[in-house]
């Protein structure tokens, strides 16, 4: 009986599948043929969430943004984000990473 797990050929031919991909609409058919529509946003929603951790946003704050669960959240904390950072620093010299989106924490001053 073959295991459940991926063995390193299938994921590396998985990787090697994804770099041929050119466009952003071969990877949007792609992604759209191999993951279910719940799969793909989970998998926008950890870029968010790394992104917002990567601006030093606070657990409660991503929550709102993002509805991620605070366990999502500290798994993606929890991971040594050396993935992530190869890509939000070459989106950035693409100049195709969006800002960091301030968050309204509910600390804001009263001014009356």
């Amino acid at each position: 009986m073959k295991s459940r797990k991926a063995n390193q050929s299938d994921l590396d031919e998985l990787y090697e599948a994804i770099l041929c991909l050119k466009t952003k609409e071969e990877c949007q058919a792609f992604f759209e043929d191999l993951c279910t529509v719940l799969e793909i946003q989970t998998i926008s929603q950890r870029l968010q969430v790394a992104k917002l951790l990567r601006g030093h946003h606070v657990y409660n704050d991503i929550v709102t943004a993002t509805g991620a669960s605070t366990a999502t959240i500290s798994r993606v904390n929890r991971s040594n984000g050396d993935g992530y950072e190869i890509v939000f620093s070459r989106l950035q010299k693409q100049k195709k990473l969006s800002p960091v989106k301030e968050i309204n924490s509910g600390a804001e001053s009263n001014t009356e």
